[in-house]
């Protein structure tokens, strides 16, 4: 006769479940949330000496007049559970947490009140591609849901897919407080960390001794924790978690958790490797296959970008280019709407060749270079031009060429839309002659003169692009003349010279 399985209990309604924090507190805070609406309750913050706070999803609420006693604390400590080595206590078989600050002697202080939430349906995101069975990694900044649909996952896989599953939970915050998991998780069975710097042990025991064919675990943030990941990716267990980090090129950059996604190492290339791939003969490359097999960015509860060939996501933004992903978004009535999001950035080509537009003086940012030397040879040309400290106030970089593949580089012209230009070496000499050319300084030539060839070039271009003919430029001497040519080929247009000296010129020619 067929054993029929019995249901396990399903979570408490959510207002019934909230009411279980809330007990936790003074009465007249109590009385004042009730007023509230408690089931958007996101936490309520109790500091010594402040006014006592319930947060919501758009505003926060002042509880009451007076500031927070001890008393106050002390009534909410005699109610909840012990405080871990990671100063997070709970309430027994709730997603509750709760989060002390201390003072220097080691007494509590303050205490935030986080109401945590099993939320069935979560997951319909990503839903086909836990089905797959790959390892699957979570980014996401802080409150956005990533443990919400590590919850929900564990239910998914134990209950439909009845599949072994274990939840490492360093906090409690998965499967909630006490001995006995949270219904949240389902069928999933759970393993408690007895503190936060054993979670790694934790996950290789949870393979040794136990069978799963999923492990779950939320925050993977040492490089002790990055390496159990890939053993147990390695021995065939499916592998879903979260890591610090809100995007692929956040993680990418990160030394400590890279090897999640294959991790960074510096090659140098044969000269007929690096003409083949027309780059310098130092590279960064992918070290190893990735430990997670899927990528998946959090924009916000119901919006995600997926890469589901993590190997080649990283080796596109090793290389110098954006990633592009899959965007997901899951509308009002349920759907889940799926489209491509192209994340490729303009030609480093033409963004190098660009010159600064930015009202006042041009703001530089030397990378990896000596800005002293820098500083020196601007005031020496007499550029109205200033260095900078930090990449976002910057109009251009400066760095040498041997880091043209320099991946933190690449990523700082992206976000600060500045021009990039590289010079051989950390001269004087080399500086000299980079800012000549960027500035359009020509010695022993007048500088109107100067001026007025960049400017008929510049209004040349603007009449080849707006009607696609050549375009033929006056005569100019041959210093003027590599100058058009400079910044013509910054356009991405060619320019053909012609005639005989004096009469000799460029011929600007469309694109294509």
């Amino acid at each position: 006769m067929p054993v029929t399985k019995t249901s396990r209990k399903k979570p408490a309604p959510p207002g019934e479940d909230i009411r279980l924090l809330v007990a936790t507190l003074p009465g007249d805070l109590q009385a004042a949330i009730y007023a509230l609406p408690i089931d958007q309750l996101v936490e309520v913050v109790m500091d010594l000496g402040r006014h006592p706070e319930a947060r919501f999803p758009d505003r926060a609420a002042r509880l009451k007049e007076a500031p927070v006693s001890h008393e106050d604390l002390s009534h909410v400590l005699a109610l909840v559970g012990e405080f871990s080595d990671d100063n997070r206590a709970g309430i027994e078989r709730t997603l509750h947490r709760i989060s002390c600050i201390r003072n220097r002697k080691g007494q509590i202080i303050g205490l935030t009140l986080r109401a945590g939430r099993a939320v069935v349906g979560s997951i319909e995101l990503l839903r086909d591609l836990v089905e797959t069975g790959h390892s699957l990694l979570i980014l996401g900044r802080p409150g956005v849901g990533k443990t919400t649909k590590l919850r929900e996952m564990a239910r998914v896989l134990a209950d439909d897919f009845h599949k072994r599953v274990i939840v490492i939970d360093t906090s409690n915050e998965i499967a909630g407080d006490g001995d006995i998991p949270h219904p949240g998780i389902g069928d999933a069975r759970r393993m408690q960390v007895p503190r936060p710097d054993r979670q790694h042990a934790v996950m290789i025991e949870a393979v040794e001794n136990h069978m799963p064919e999923v492990i779950i675990v939320d925050e993977i943030g040492t490089e002790a924790e990055a390496r159990a990941a890939r053993t147990i990716a390695e021995r065939g267990v499916q592998l879903i978690g979260t890591a610090h980090g809100n995007t692929l090129e956040n993680l990418i950059v990160n030394p400590t958790l890279s090897d999640l996604v294959g991790g960074v190492q510096v090659v140098t290339l044969s000269d007929e490797e690096a003409r083949r791939r027309r780059t310098t003969k130092t590279v960064s490359e992918r070290k190893t296959p990735p430990t997670f097999d899927i990528v998946v960015e959090m924009v916000d509860r119901n919006e995600v970008i997926v890469h589901r060939d993590t190997a080649a996501a990283v080796d596109t933004l090793l290389r110098g280019f954006a990633a592009s992903g899959e965007r997901r978004e899951q509308l009002a009535n349920g759907q889940v709407h799926i489209e491509a999001e192209v994340r490729e950035p303009p030609p480093r080509q033409q963004r190098s060749a660009e010159r600064p537009t930015r009202e006042g003086p041009a703001r530089i940012f030397p990378y990896a270079l000596s800005r002293d030397l820098l500083e020196r040879v601007i005031r020496s040309l007499g550029l109205d031009a200033r260095t900078v400290g930090n990449p976002e106030q910057a109009d251009m970089v400066v760095a040498l060429r041997s880091r043209s593949d320099d991946f933190r580089l690449h990523r700082i012209i992206d976000e600060s839309g500045a021009t990039l230009h590289l010079i051989k070496r950390n001269t004087a000499n080399e500086l000299r002659r980079l800012l000549q050319n960027v500035f359009h300084i020509l010695e022993g030539i007048d500088e109107d003169e100067v001026q007025d060839a960049v400017r008929e070039t510049e209004e040349a271009i603007r009449q080849v692009l707006d009607e696609g003919r050549p375009v033929a430029l006056a005569p100019r001497r041959p210093a003027l003349r590599k100058m058009q040519h400079r910044i013509i080929a910054g356009r991405s247009l060619v320019a053909e010279s012609t005639g005989k000296e004096p009469e000799r010129h460029l011929v600007i020619q469309p694109p294509g």
